[in-house]
């Protein structure tokens, strides 16, 4: 006869009805008798008594069992039914891993399944569902995830970081920036944008703030210099930001159609200021970079949207506008 060590048993029954119970699913004592068998033979020695035991003593460590009886005399049904996460935060996670753009189709199906094991089997399988995207957009970089911890890290400790910057060009080809350069920075901080890991850094060289996307980096290292404590507000750089072009800050004015006013506030927030101009326009008043971005922003919306101020970016727009024309003036 299998003789169990009673640690092990513990072990067992807690993975038991972590895994396989939960508000629909539950099990008899016999139920958890015979899955015992099931895993160590038939012959294997156990009875009703020791695994209520048990169970007490998972009870009286912090480990949630329920217990369910329908009427005296009738079996009772035990069950692990709270968890950390509910259904749905578990199901917006996958959403959010299997939408992010800088995580490959190999980490994102590894992910998700941790995700799914969090839970019980038989709600890990409703979690089977997720959102689904274009594949072909996933990044095809397998360092990311270093990257991204080495520079939290370097953030936590207030380390200066070093990397190489690159993009594609017209042939698909991921080419170094200027040459291969070293940048050496102070990580501020990392932001989520447009599906987009970003860097928010000072970097030394120009003596400026920048942003750079991460799974763009190349070669990151942490050095051993470090700098003080410096207060940064990463929300209000990033909401100034356009599709994360960088620029100059400056006091903008916008007239906008009304039915606009959802696609500021989601940009901007509820706080942001605006004046009602006539019965169909309102006028937004606010900080931020001018930038190609901005342009592309504002020309995205069409006659929806009129410069008010600064004069310089009014000129860009018409600019961009005139350009526009001419591009499609076939008649010139």
């Amino acid at each position: 006869m299998t003789r169990l060590d009673n640690k092990d048993r513990l072990l067992q029954l807690r993975q038991i009805l972590s895994e396989e119970t939960d508000e629909e699913r539950e099990k008899t004592l016999d139920d958890l008798i015979l899955r015992f068998k099931q895993q160590y033979g038939p012959d294997v020695k156990l009875n009703k008594h020791s695994l209520k035991d048990d169970m007490e003593h998972l009870i009286q460590n912090g480990f949630d069992i329920t217990v369910n009886q329908e009427k005296e005399g009738m079996p009772k049904y035990y069950s692990h039914q709270y968890r950390l996460f509910e259904l749905y935060e578990l199901r917006m996670l996958i959403d959010a891993v299997v939408s992010a753009k800088f995580i490959s189709k190999k980490e994102t199906r590894q992910l998700t399944g941790k995700i799914r094991r969090l839970t019980s089997v038989h709600q890990g399988k409703k979690l089977q569902n997720e959102i689904q995207i274009d594949s072909s957009i996933k990044s095809e970089n397998p360092y990311i995830r270093l990257a991204i911890h080495k520079i939290h890290e370097a953030i936590e400790q207030r380390r200066v970081i070093t990397f190489q910057y690159g993009r594609y060009d017209v042939d698909k080809k991921f080419q170094l920036s200027h040459e291969g350069r070293v940048y050496r920075v102070k990580p501020y901080a990392l932001a989520w944008a447009n599906d987009f890991y970003y860097l928010i850094a000072y970097y030394f060289e120009a003596g400026e703030i920048r942003h750079y996307r991460v799974d763009r980096l190349q070669n990151v290292m942490e050095t051993d210099e470090t700098f003080a404590y410096e207060s940064f507000d990463v929300s209000s750089y990033t909401q100034s930001t356009f599709h994360m072009f960088a620029g100059d800050e400056e006091w903008i004015k916008i007239r906008c159609r009304n039915n606009l006013i959802n696609v500021i506030i989601d940009k901007f927030g509820k706080d942001i200021s605006t004046t009602r101009d006539g019965e169909d326009h309102f006028i937004l008043t606010t900080k931020a970079r001018i930038s190609d971005g901005l342009v592309n922003w504002i020309l995205g919306f069409g006659s929806k949207m009129m410069v008010l101020s600064p004069d310089t970016l009014q000129d860009t727009v018409k600019e961009e506008v005139e350009n526009l024309h001419s591009l499609y003036d076939h008649d010139s």
